[in-house]
């Protein structure tokens, strides 16, 4: 929307007239559909080159089908509607009331919801497109993206594919076949095993010649799935095992590859975009290093590692490849960068990439617009001297995930409350969902993309902050406490980063915030002041009239306030709206409107402006407060009460080393154990699938099986109770 936008602001009366029913439209179709101010989208444009601008007598398609979902059927929708081209939406029987199908102009239920019945079920997708007559197709990214097959069904019905032809797709969706082709255009590759592994016998021999650690992935792999690093034979063995059957699950093709694994390398991508008249550019670099299980999860650009003459090298070689596939249309070329600069070409994704909002910010293009017009046969208007760095970008990729299991395992449910950051100036969010939404295992977790844009790092990143203290996401885990915590982590903020970073950082897993000694105070002096506030408010409403917090008077309130094994002793005194309290000798003045029913408080300790949420509270006393990104559990009592408290009863806790419960929803892959077996600390007990990823449970303690509750198949929730020990 930012590009989008910002290329109408660059035209005539006539397209600013378009700018202004454009977003008339979208808001209307898409609450919470984010856009800059149209004050500060001008100002963007008047640092940017005139591109993406639309000219009306320019024509493409009359109608687009959008093979895809969420997100980015939203995204494409949004592009088109610019472009004043109808769309069609497709959809599975769980998706029917999806954002993407009350957006398009049109919607086809293509199957029911497991993906190989919907979104991969070329033979109903095929059937829309005629049903429905529409002349391309859009396939985002993931699905049949990146299917020779689809392309080639398509062509033969004469409807156009937004994307390169099926020569480019086959040449460099194959990982095998790309690495040859990649060296005969003198790209540089990662030295690894050009052939298919037949078998784990034959992966040991291999990682052996190659030297530990290597890298197993799916040759017709992408996204992170069917990848793992091995750093010895047994693990070479496990990872061939788990690397195939993830690739069959995700793409219907169990070959794997193996090469040499990069240690501590930087992920750095090059944006391509080519067309038909053998017209290439590279349109700069994006860092992806910030990862977890091979999966971004934090994208900016430009990167803080590259200069100019890497950046250029790297790009001529993203282009020569490019040309050498007679590419057509919008790709990446993803790089592992080493610590001197040395660059390795990993792969090529024939198509629009997760991350591509952050390209737009700092080009100005429209990129979906531009493969588009690619794909209708016009040639590329811009040369590589036109391409800017306007600025920097920065995108969190935000889940439905427990970022304090294994940095994100899937979490599902409905979201109850949803509220996007969108008075938070320069954010762009891209998203498929809305309040009521829901978040299933049949498909990824991903909530949305959050996008800030500044004039520098610092201010994109200042602006992400701001935007995720603001996000509210109510009904399921979400991960961003994670990504708070890393965007503000010194070794981040310094761009001293690597694919490693997550498990440098935290190599006992994320724990959360660690609050600095002022940061405790400020919760504390909060949560208190959070209970008086409610305390008032319920006192009035018992009156024959209800009050304003801000009426004049003075009252002390003595209370105790615990957080963790920590109690704190607390007075507040109350003058309006204002609270001053004194906590361990320390006297601070907290302020804010005090409206309780908001999901955000903007809160004012000592000058210091803060966002928090309050999540849960109840008549014991106990609060849940979002601060700094992460949840905090507090007590807050009467001095009296808290004495007393001490002579409840506490609840003794499961011993959880007998009880094998799942972390995350998924469906049983296979079950390792029966009823009498003795099991060794570390076995593994069984498989757990969740969003086509594999997940090994093992026992937790050495003992003998006394019960299984599971079998291959059967899907389960999060805790559930898989199996128990003696």
């Amino acid at each position: 929307m930012m590009a989008a936008a910002a290329s109408l602001c660059r035209a005539g009366v006539w397209q600013q007239r378009q700018q202004h029913r454009l977003l008339r439209r979208l808001i209307v179709a898409r609450p919470g559909f984010s856009q800059l101010t149209t004050g500060r989208l001008c100002l963007i444009t008047s640092r940017s080159l005139h591109l993406g601008t639309y000219d009306p007598n320019e024509k493409t398609f009359e109608k687009l089908l959008i093979a895809n979902r969420g997100e980015i059927a939203c995204r494409v929708i949004k592009t088109c509607r610019k472009m004043g081209i109808k769309t069609v939406a497709i959809h599975s029987d769980v998706d029917s009331n999806a954002v993407h199908v009350k957006m398009a102009d049109e919607a086809v239920c293509v199957g029911p919801a497991p993906t190989s019945k919907s979104y991969l079920n070329m033979d109903a997708i095929m059937e829309a497109i005629k049903k429905t007559r529409a002349q391309a197709v859009h396939p985002g990214y993931g699905f049949l993206s990146e299917n020779k097959e689809f392309s080639r069904c398509l062509v033969s019905e004469n409807v156009a594919f937004i994307g390169p032809d099926m020569h480019a797709i086959q040449a460099m969706g194959d990982k095998i076949e790309s690495k040859l082709l990649a060296k005969k255009a003198k790209v540089n590759t990662i030295p690894g095993y050009d052939g298919v592994v037949k078998d784990a016998d034959e992966a040991v021999r291999i990682a052996r010649e190659i030297g530990y650690p290597v890298m197993i992935k799916a040759s017709a792999g992408g996204g992170g799935k069917g990848m793992r690093i091995a750093w010895n034979d047994e693990e070479t063995r496990e990872g061939f095992r788990f690397s195939s059957q993830e690739a069959a699950s995700s793409f219907g093709d169990d070959r794997l590859l193996i090469e040499k694994f990069i240690d501590n390398p930087r992920h750095i991508e090059i944006q391509v975009l080519a067309d038909k008249h053998d017209n290439a550019l590279w349109l700069n670099e994006r860092e992806c290093s910030i990862q977890r299980r091979n999966q971004k999860v934090i994208e900016e650009a430009p990167s803080t590692f590259l200069d100019h003459e890497t950046r250029r090298a790297m790009g001529e070689q993203a282009v020569a490849l490019a040309k050498a596939v007679k590419y057509s249309s919008a790709g990446t070329v993803e790089f592992l960068v080493d610590s001197k600069k040395n660059f390795y070409f990993l792969e090529m994704n024939t198509r629009l990439q997760v991350e591509h909002p952050i390209t737009e910010c700092i080009t100005g293009l429209d990129l979906v617009q531009e493969m588009i017009r690619v794909a209708k046969g016009y040639p590329l208007r811009h040369k590589q001297t036109d391409i800017p760095i306007n600025g920097w970008a920065v995108e969190c990729r935000v889940y439905a995930e427990d970022p304090y299991k294994s940095f994100g395992l899937p979490s599902v449910g409905r979201l109850s409350q949803y509220k996007e950051p969108l008075h938070v100036p320069n954010v762009r969010i891209d998203s498929g969902i809305d309040q009521g939404s829901e978040i299933s295992i049949y498909y990824d977790p991903m909530i949305s993309k959050l996008i800030t844009y500044g004039s520098n790092r610092a201010e994109a990143l200042q602006k992400m902050e701001e935007a995720l203290d603001n996000y509210v996401i109510r009904g399921v885990a979400h991960n961003i406490p994670l990504l708070r915590e890393v965007i503000t982590h010194p070794h981040f903020v310094q761009g001293d980063i690597s694919t490693k970073f997550l498990s440098d950082v935290y190599p006992d897993g994320f724990k959360g915030h660690k609050l600095k000694d002022s940061e405790e105070r400020e919760l504390l002096v909060m949560a208190t002041s959070l209970y008086v506030a409610e305390q008032l408010r319920s006192q009035r409403f018992l009156g024959t009239q209800r009050v304003s917090i801000s009426e004049p008077g003075t009252r002390n309130w003595e209370l105790s306030v615990q957080l963790g094994d920590t109690t704190h002793s607390v007075v507040v005194s109350c003058q309006g709206s204002t609270f001053s309290v004194n906590i361990d000798g320390i006297k601070l003045s907290v302020t804010s409107d005090w409206n309780l029913a908001s999901a955000l408080l903007s809160v004012n300790v000592d000058g210091i402006k803060r966002t928090i949420q309050c999540l849960s509270r109840d008549a014991s006393g106990n609060l849940s407060i979002q601060y700094l990104g992460t949840v905090y559990k507090l007590r807050v009592l009467p001095k009296l009460a808290a004495e007393l408290s001490k002579y409840m009863p506490e609840k003794v806790a499961e011993d959880s080393t007998s009880i094998l419960r799942s972390p995350m929803p998924g469906a049983v892959v296979a079950v390792s154990v029966k009823p009498g077996d003795m099991v060794a600390e570390g076995q593994e007990i069984c498989v757990i699938e969740a969003m086509k990823m594999q997940n090994s449970l093992v026992a937790a303690k050495t003992g003998k099986v006394k019960a299984v509750y599971c079998k291959a198949g059967e899907t389960v929730g999060e805790g559930d109770e898989l199996v128990q020990l003696e």
